[in-house]
């Protein structure tokens, strides 16, 4: 098969799917091949029929190979696909599992998790990266998370902070990055997510704003789902754009 104009797109579970991944991937003349990998359906070893790769986000951790068996082999093709030089696009869990697999370390935030629209926080190399460069500083993004990547992997670059000082962004390779954030959602797939009994209850606090919050976490879902839908007019062709860039982006990147 060829890989001209395919992306493969790893999905973790119902809850999360590609959203606005697979629009963008059309707009970028692209085709977006999701692979349901929590329905059992086999990753493949190397990326060998596709162009780039993108892994989702989901309500797991990215150490939780026991109990979701793809993640092993998701972190497998996450790390062949960097090393040959290939595109690929992490986003949040998929952020998460990049860093695991390239040798960093990832865990949950000591201020508990964050929900809600945080501002772009570039440094100047993210300013000036290929990809993430099209954003402006303070652009908001929704931010949906309990851990963090707390260590980087050998030779990756922090692209933007969130404002409580955590990679909000990185560059795993010439054409490799992870988003903490999520581009991919509107305000419909997030009301899915709250009141979900996995997510992450087990952290103290939560941090909205970059802050911590005397609210409960339900409190928060749900205002931050709220600011979502009541601005997501103006944020989802920004997000939208983004995706579209990374489609772009690979294919101009030539063959691998």
């Amino acid at each position: 098969m060829s890989t001209a104009g395919r992306v493969l797109v790893v999905q973790h579970e119902d809850k999360a799917p590609p959203g606005l991944v697979l629009t963008a991937l059309e707009h970028a003349g692209l085709t977006g091949d999701v692979l349901a990998a929590h329905e059992g359906r086999a990753l493949p070893a190397a990326l060998a029929d596709h162009l780039a790769l993108i892994v989702l986000g989901g309500s797991m951790n990215a150490t939780e190979d026991a109990d979701h068996r793809w993640l092993l082999p998701t972190k497998a093709l996450i790390a062949g696909t960097v090393a040959s030089g290939r595109p690929f696009l992490g986003i949040c869990l998929g952020h998460q599992l990049a860093t695991v697999a390239l040798g960093g370390l990832v865990g949950p935030h000591p201020l508990g998790p964050a929900r809600g629209l945080l501002p772009w926080g570039p440094t100047p190399e993210g300013q000036a990266d290929p990809f993430t460069g099209m954003l402006r500083a303070g652009a908001p993004v929704l931010h949906w998370n309990g851990d963090v990547a707390l260590a980087l992997p050998p030779g990756a670059q922090a692209l933007a902070a969130a404002p409580d000082g955590t990679v909000q962004a990185a560059r795993f390779g010439p054409l490799a990055w992870g988003l903490q954030f999520h581009p991919e959602v509107d305000a419909d797939l997030v009301q899915h997510w709250l009141g979900d009994p996995g997510r992450d209850v087990a952290h103290q606090g939560v941090r909205i704003g970059g802050t911590s919050s005397g609210d409960t976490l339900e409190d928060v879902e749900q205002a931050a789902l709220t600011d979502l839908r009541e601005r997501q007019d103006e944020l989802l062709p920004v997000w939208h754009g983004l995706l579209v860039h990374f489609g772009r982006l690979s294919l101009t990147s030539g063959p691998p």
